[in-house]
C-alpha cells in the first residue's frame, strides 16, 4: 500500500487561491485530504526538481514569469520570482543534468532558459522569440504551449500559433541554438509532445484539431516527418473540442489524450515499434474542460483535473489492455490545472 502526495495547479478567476495538495491513498484507491497550501494568481503550471524546488507560473502586478516554491515546508514558501513585464508561461520544463528550466510562453510567443543556482533560484539564460501565424482564429500570431528535452537532450517547442515543432541545440549553460523546425498541417494548432522510450518516434497532440500525429525523430540534426495521424475525438463529434494534455505509458504500448468539451480521456494502442496508432476506448473525465491529467508512478492509476467543475477524477489503468475504470470523480479542487506527483516526502510513500 502507499499515500501518494499530489500537487495541483489552478487558475484562480473564480473560487481558486492556488497550489492545492492531496493524496492518493493506494489501498481504498481514492483521493483523499484537499489542502491549500500556496497563494499565487493563476499558477497553471507547475514543475518539480529533484531538490525539491516547485517552479510555477505566475501573474503578479502586470508581469508574468516563474517563482520558485520550497516544496519541503507547508505552507509551501516562495524563495525567488522571475518575473517581467507580459504574460506568464504555459509551460516549464527543468533539465536536472545541465540544472536548466526552459518556459514557454503562450502569449509572447517565447521561449526562456534559465540556470538553476545552488540554492535553487533562477537566472535568466537566453530569451528566443519566434513569429508568424496560422488559418484559424486563435492562431494570430505565436503561442509556444510547450518547452522541455528531446531523449537525446535537445530542447523541443510546440508553436500552437504557427503549427511548428522547433527543435533546439542547448549548450551547458543554456543558450539556444535552433537546429529544425517541422511544420504541421495548416490549423493542427500543436500543444505537446510525447516520445518513445528508444527515442526513434514522437506523438504530437494537436488542439485546434483534436489530432494525434504520430513523428519520426531524426537524431542526427533534430528533424522531424509524419508517419501517420488518428483523431481523439469521434467522427460525429461537431461542438467544440480542444485536446489539452498527453501521457505515455512507460512500456510504450498505450498514449492518453485529454478532451476538454467531448470531456473525455481517448486512448491509444502504439503498434508497429511505435510507429501506429489505433484509438481503443474514450472515457468521460466526469467533469467539464478537463486539462493536466497524471499517474502513479507504477502508472495504477490516472488522475484528472476537469477545470470548470472543480471536481478531479481517478481511474484504474489496466496495464495489459491499458484501458482506463473509473474509482472516484467528486473529489474537490478548484479550477484544476496541472497535476504532478510528488515523491519527496518519505512519510507520503509506505
Amino acid at each position: 500500500m502507499a499515500i501518494y502526495k499530489i500537487l495541483f495547479g489552478t487558475y484562480t478567476k473564480r473560487i481558486s487561491q492556488g497550489i492545492y495538495q492531496a493524496e492518493l491513498d493506494t489501498e481504498s484507491q481514492q483521493l483523499q485530504n484537499p489542502t491549500f497550501i500556496n497563494e499565487l494568481t493563476n499558477p497553471t503550471y507547475l514543475a518539480l526538481s529533484k531538490a525539491n524546488k516547485v517552479y510555477a507560473v505566475e501573474n503578479r502586478d502586470g508581469q508574468g514569469g516563474i517563482v520558485t516554491l520550497d516544496n519541503s515546508v507547508r505552507p509551501i514558501a516562495e524563495i525567488d520570482s522571475q518575473l517581467s513585464e507580459g504574460s506568464a508561461p504555459a509551460y516549464i520544463g527543468v533539465d536536472e543534468e545541465r540544472q536548466l528550466v526552459f518556459a514557454g510562453y503562450y502569449h509572447r510567443g517565447t521561449v526562456e532558459s534559465y540556470r538553476i543556482q545552488p540554492d535553487g533560484n533562477l537566472t535568466l539564460v537566453d530569451t528566443w522569440k519566434n513569429s508568424g501565424s496560422g488559418p484559424r482564429p486563435e492562431q494570430s500570431s505565436s503561442h509556444i504551449h510547450f518547452a522541455n528535452l528531446t531523449p537525446d537532450k535537445r530542447l523541443v517547442a510546440i508553436d500552437l500559433g504557427t503549427d511548428e515543432v522547433i527543435t533546439f541545440d542547448v549548450n551547458d549553460s543554456g543558450s539556444l541554438l535552433e537546429a529544425s523546425r517541422f511544420h504541421t498541417e495548416e490549423g493542427f494548432g500543436p500543444r505537446h509532445i510525447r516520445f518513445s522510450a528508444d527515442g526513434q518516434y514522437a506523438y504530437l497532440l494537436g488542439e485546434l484539431s483534436s489530432l494525434l500525429s504520430v513523428l519520426k525523430y531524426n537524431k542526427e540534426d533534430g528533424s522531424f516527418e509524419h508517419v501517420m495521424t488518428a483523431s481523439t475525438i469521434p467522427s460525429d463529434w461537431t461542438a467544440h473540442n480542444g485536446s489539452a494534455a498527453l501521457r505515455l505509458s512507460s512500456d510504450g504500448k498505450f498514449i492518453y489524450a485529454s478532451n476538454r468539451g467531448h470531456n473525455s480521456v481517448a486512448v491509444f494502442k502504439i503498434a508497429n515499434e511505435g510507429s501506429e496508432i489505433e484509438r481503443i476506448q474514450l472515457i468521460s473525465t466526469e467533469g467539464e474542460f478537463p486539462r493536466d491529467m497524471n499517474w502513479d508512478i507504477n502508472q495504477e492509476f490516472l488522475v484528472v483535473a476537469n477545470q470548470d467543475t472543480d471536481n478531479v477524477s481517478l481511474y484504474a489503468r489496466d496495464s495489459q489492455s491499458g484501458e482506463l475504470s473509473l474509482l472516484q470523480k467528486d473529489f474537490t479542487i478548484p479550477e484544476g490545472v496541472r497535476v504532478v506527483f510528488d515523491y519527496h516526502d518519505p512519510k507520503f510513500c509506505l
